[in-house]
C-alpha cells in the first residue's frame, strides 16, 4: 500500500510541476517546439523519470529483502 501512496504522491508532484510550468510565457516554448527541441527536453525528463522510478522499485525490493532475513 505505501508503494501506491508514494507513486501517486510522485506523480501529483509531477503533475502540479507541469501544470505550474504551462502558464508561464509561451514563448519559450513556441521557440523550442519550432526548432524541434521540446522533443529532446521531454525524452530527457521521461528518461531520469522513468530512471528514478525503476532505481526506487530496486530499492525497496531490496530492503523488504533485509527486513525480512531479521
Amino acid at each position: 500500500m505505501n508503494k501506491i501512496k508514494a507513486v501517486f504522491i510522485m506523480l501529483f508532484t509531477l503533475l502540479t510541476t507541469i501544470l505550474n510550468a504551462q502558464t508561464s510565457t509561451m514563448q519559450n516554448s513556441d521557440i523550442m517546439r519550432s526548432n524541434g527541441k521540446i522533443y529532446v527536453v521531454m525524452a530527457v525528463v521521461i528518461t531520469i523519470v522513468t530512471g528514478l522510478l525503476v532505481y526506487l522499485f530496486q530499492l525497496d525490493k531490496k530492503i523488504k529483502n533485509l527486513e525480512k532475513d531479521k
